[in-house]
């Protein structure tokens, strides 16, 4: 968790406190799947996802050019190690991370658009995993893009990071 001392985006009130990232493993959570997704209509932090709909699920499968990504014990580690590192070096303000076996949830403060954020933690996470021979280097890791919500307020970043930490099975 920051310091009091870490700089906030939102210091002259122009744009959201922080991002409530979350993204996906290739394969494994389709749009149309019965635990619903997040999309362009559906992306308002605390708001209902997009409902299942298994027409759009097999259309997804369907186009895939790769296996379902499915991360162990030591695959989460390298990711949430290459997330903490990302952040560090960017000096970009990391509330809160947990990496899943299918999905990662992040909530970071940063200075630059959410999806920067999302591609820059998805490269690093990665090349770290690839460096350390954990995923082949023709393998597809991530799917394309992931849900980037705004938190406005401090309350926001608190009740998502409560959510990332505690609220996970």
């Amino acid at each position: 968790m920051p310091t009091p001392a870490q700089p906030r985006r939102n210091t002259e009130g122009n744009g959201p406190l922080a991002y409530f990232l979350t993204f996906t493993t290739y394969g494994t959570w389709l749009h149309g799947d019965a635990r619903g997704s997040v999309d362009t209509a559906h992306r308002e932090f605390e708001t209902p996802r997009a409902a299942r709909n298994a027409d759009r699920e097999r259309a997804m499968r369907h186009h895939m050019t790769g296996e379902s990504v499915v991360m162990d014990r030591e695959l989460r580690n390298a990711v949430t190690a290459a997330i903490r590192t990302a952040c560090e070096y960017k000096g970009w303000v990391l509330e809160a991370v947990n990496v899943r076996t299918n999905h990662v949830h992040v909530v970071v403060g940063a200075p630059i658009e959410p999806e920067r954020v999302l591609t820059t933690l998805k490269a690093w996470a990665t090349r770290r995993c690839r460096e350390r021979g954990l995923l082949a280097p023709e393998a597809r890791f991530w799917t394309r893009h992931g849900s980037t919500r705004y938190l406005w307020t401090e309350r926001d970043i608190e009740k998502a990071a409560t959510y990332v930490v505690e609220g996970q099975d």
